[in-house]
């Protein structure tokens, strides 16, 4: 081989390993760098009675879990927090389309007349609650009364599900509360809210009632008593701001107890790089948040969380 030929094959094969680097680091240099999970945070003080379990809707989850899913399930989401007990937030009237009427996911328990209230003929939550009254779960009677008349709606909870040793109360989403008539709903008053808890616990002494909402200005101003306020906001940007918009509705209605609903699909996209997100989550909050009673994972991701 010629000297020119050598000098020739030599640069060529300079050229051709700087051109297989080149693509090898533009290759690497494609790929994201894997984000490491934060650090597992220290477990929070748990407040004492604190509930955490699962939120359960109609509309919120598919296909409909058995009652062994939800015991095992709300079980699970109870163990992360030392001490508590399992809870469950049941949706048992919703509003009807956009309102004014309220539907009933239960049959009409004497066939009486219920202005406004579409019953089921099959009950969707009765089996549930037989197996929470075993398992020593707690539930929560959620309503979403539109326009329904909120007194009837009690006395017809406890007409049906009053027999449960599970049940502990009723709770009102404030949103859908004459939402036909006012945009997020009508702000409940101080004694609308003494009402409704003073008729509870001429059921039982020890049911309380919940009212929820996003925004402070939709609860009582001043009425605290046999109250849970639970704020069911999402759509943050961060863990961190959702902590802070939630201490501030711990603080608003400090010393009562609050509660949070979290794990919307709105957040799945922080959320989900937590290798445990209702660990996480309910550690932030519980950190800084000490009147928190109530740690619900909403039913619409619970599968992503706890497969069938």
């Amino acid at each position: 081989m010629s000297k020119n030929h050598t000098v020739g094959f030599g640069i060529a094969l300079v050229l051709l390993i700087a051109l297989v680097l080149g693509n090898i680091v533009a290759v690497s240099a494609g790929k994201p760098t894997p984000t490491p999970p934060p650090p597992l945070p220290t477990p929070a003080p748990v407040p004492a009675g604190l509930r955490a379990g699962l939120r359960a809707s109609n509309y919120g989850i598919t296909p409909w879990p058995s009652p062994t899913w939800w015991v095992n399930s709300i079980t699970s989401m109870a163990s992360r927090f030392s001490g508590s007990t399992g809870s469950g937030v049941f949706v048992v009237v919703e509003t009807a389309g956009r309102g004014p009427n309220c539907w009933a996911h239960f049959a009409n328990p004497d066939g009486g007349t219920y202005p406004g209230v579409q019953f089921d003929t099959l009950d969707m939550s009765e089996d549930i609650f037989d197996a929470f009254d075993t398992a020593g779960i707690k539930v929560w009677l959620q309503v979403e009364p539109s326009a329904c008349d909120m007194p009837m709606l009690i006395d017809l909870l406890m007409k049906v599900y009053g027999h449960h040793s599970s049940v502990i109360g009723v709770g009102l989403d404030a949103e859908w509360f004459f939402n036909r008539s006012v945009k997020n709903g009508r702000p409940v008053t101080d004694n609308e809210a003494q009402a409704w808890v003073t008729q509870v616990q001429g059921y039982n002494p020890n049911y309380k009632v919940f009212l929820k909402h996003w925004l402070a200005s939709h609860m009582p101003p001043t009425y605290r008593d046999g109250l849970v306020f639970i704020d069911d906001s999402q759509g943050f940007g961060s863990l961190s701001a959702m902590v802070t918009e939630f201490t501030a509705w711990g603080q608003a209605f400090a010393p009562s107890p609050v509660g949070f609903q979290f794990g919307y699909s709105s957040d799945k996209r922080w959320w989900s790089a937590f290798p445990d997100p209702p660990y996480y989550i309910g550690n932030a909050l519980l950190a800084n948040i000490p009147n928190t009673s109530d740690l619900v994972w909403v039913d619409f991701t619970a599968y992503d969380i706890w497969p069938q």
